[in-house]
């Protein structure tokens, strides 16, 4: 079940509803909603729509940071571009969540990245200049 159910709330409060505590995913939250305008200039929502998908997708506390840390080898990029995948239907939100699990070889998060910069050209597009 989500942990967001109001759009009224601070992004200090949605962060610390998504992060449960855990320190290293309350950074993550607070990189992504501050790279992401840079990173995804098609996602119209800027970095809140990212951390919101991540609420979509049920991934909070320690899910975040294996996210960031594990499966996208602590890139923002990656981890943005993860997301993106997910929501575009690259990839499927099973195999995001098995990767989160321990199943490295469900979901290549280079693959996610290329994928996503096929769909959205101007992804990323700083990270290749």
């Amino acid at each position: 079940m989500t942990r967001i159910h109001s759009l009224d709330l601070s992004t200090m409060d949605v962060i610390v509803k998504l992060a449960g505590g855990n320190p290293g995913a309350a950074i993550v939250l607070t990189n992504i909603l501050k790279e992401t305008a840079s990173i995804d200039p098609d996602n119209v929502m800027g970095g809140i729509g990212a951390v919101l998908f991540l609420d979509t997708l049920e991934i909070y506390e320690e899910k975040i940071w294996m996210l960031y840390k594990y499966v996208c080898g602590s890139s923002t990029v990656k981890t943005i571009a993860a997301l993106r995948a997910v929501q575009l239907g690259l990839k499927s939100r099973h195999q995001l969540l098995a990767a989160i699990d321990g199943k490295a070889e469900a979901f290549n998060a280079d693959e996610a990245l290329k994928l996503v910069k096929e769909r959205l050209p101007d992804f990323a597009k700083q990270e290749a200049a």
